[in-house]
C-alpha cells in the first residue's frame, strides 16, 4: 500500500513581490535571504514600502508547499495548522482541498498568517512573515488522533519557535508509528536553536538542509555536515545550491548534479526538492532517482514566480519523471 504524509506547519498566504534594487531590503532592515518574523505594524510598513511594485497572492508556508506538491503527484497527504475565520484562511483551505490535501485545520478569531516574499533580481528570496493565526498552533492540540493512519510526519523547522510544540509533534508522531521528516527551514532559525536541534536529531528519520543551514547546525562544511547528520538519522540530505545535493543513508552516499536553467525566483525550491525526493522514496526508488526527481521539481519551480506551478508545467514535469 502506498505511504501517506501528514504535514504540520504554518498556514500562510504568500504575497509575492519582485524588486529591482536590494537597497529596499536595507530600508526595511531585513537581511537578504533570511526569514524574519514581523508583527502587524511592521508588516503594514513593509507593504507601504513595496506598494510601487507589482504583487501577487498564493497559498504558502514551507511544509504546506511540500504537502501541496505531494498531493499534486498523487501521494495521500494531509496538513495540520491554524487559520483565521477570514477570506485568507478560506483561500488557503480551498487551495489545499483543490489538489486533494486533507486539511486538519483549527480555526481562530485571529487573522490568518501572511508571508511577504520579496524576490531580488537574482532570484534570491527574503521573507517578512506575519504568522497571524498560525502561531496559535500549540502542544495542547497535538493528540495521537492527528497522526493515526499516516506513515510520515513532515515538520517544518520554523515551528521550533515553540519548543514544547516542536518536541510534542516529534514524540507523538513517533509513538503513532510515523517516521518524522524535518526541513531545517532557515540558517538563522538553526543558529538560534543549534543545541536544541542537536539534542533532537536521534528522534528524526529524515533531515533536509541547505548548505547554510547545515553549516549553522554543525559549524562545518556541507560534506562534514552530511556525515554528522547521517550518524543520527536514517537519511540526510544537504542541498548545495548550483552544485546539486548530497544524500547519505547508512554507508551509501549519492551526489546529485544540477541542470542549467533560468532562475526567475527561488521561492519554494527547497520545499519542492523535498516533495520530489519523498515522492521517489514513497514509490520505492533508489536514492539517486529520489534526488534527481527532487532536483527536477526544484528546477521547475525556480523558473516561475512563487512556489506553485501551472498545470502545463506540472504535466511536463510528470512526463519527465
Amino acid at each position: 500500500m502506498k505511504k501517506s504524509v501528514i504535514g504540520i506547519g504554518s498556514a500562510l498566504v504568500d504575497i509575492l513581490t519582485r524588486i529591482d534594487n536590494d537597497n529596499i531590503l536595507k530600508e526595511i532592515n531585513i537581511p537578504k535571504g533570511s526569514m524574519q518574523l514581523v508583527d502587524e505594524t511592521s508588516s503594514a510598513l513593509i507593504e507601504k514600502k513595496l506598494e510601487s511594485y507589482e504583487s501577487s497572492m498564493a497559498p504558502g508556508g514551507s511544509a504546506a508547499n511540500t504537502i501541496h506538491a505531494l498531493a499534486k503527484m498523487g501521494i495521500e497527504s494531509g496538513f495540520i495548522s491554524y487559520v483565521g475565520n477570514d477570506e485568507i484562511g478560506r483561500f488557503f483551505e480551498d487551495s489545499m482541498n483543490s489538489v486533494g490535501v486533507k486539511p486538519l485545520m483549527f480555526q481562530s478569531d485571529t487573522a490568518s498568517g501572511t508571508a511577504r516574499t520579496i524576490i531580488s533580481s537574482d532570484g534570491e528570496r527574503t521573507f517578512a512573515t506575519n504568522l497571524g493565526a498560525s502561531v496559535e498552533l500549540n502542544e495542547n492540540v497535538i493528540t495521537p488522533e492527528l497522526f493515526k493512519n499516516w506513515d510520515y510526519c513532515y515538520l517544518e523547522g520554523y515551528l521550533i519557535a515553540n519548543k514544547n510544540l516542536f518536541k510534542k509533534v516529534i514524540h507523538t508522531a513517533k509513538e503513532c508509528g510515523c517516521k518524522v521528516i524535518l526541513d531545517l527551514a532557515s540558517y538563522n532559525v538553526v543558529e538560534d536553536n543549534r543545541e536544541f536541534l542537536n539534542e533532537l536529531l536521534p528522534n528524526i528519520n529524515i533531515i533536509f538542509a541547505n548548505e547554510e543551514e547545515a553549516k549553522a547546525l554543525t559549524n562545518d562544511s556541507a560534506e562534514a555536515s552530511l556525515e554528522y547528520i547521517a550518524q543520527h538519522t536514517d537519511i540526510a540530505v544537504v542541498k548545495i545550491g548550483k552544485r546539486g545535493s548530497l544524500i547519505k543513508r547508512g554507508e551509501e552516499v549519492v551526489k546529485i548534479g544540477c541542470n542549467k536553467v533560468e532562475v526567475v525566483d527561488t521561492t519554494g525550491a527547497g520545499d519542492m526538492y523535498a516533495a520530489g525526493f519523498l515522492y521517489g522514496l514513497i514509490n520505492g526508488y533508489d536514492l539517486e532517482r529520489c534526488g534527481n526527481i527532487g532536483n527536477l521539481l526544484a528546477e521547475s519551480i525556480i523558473q516561475v514566480i512563487g512556489a506553485k506551478m501551472d498545470e502545463n508545467r506540472w504535466e511536463i514535469f510528470k512526463k519527465t519523471i
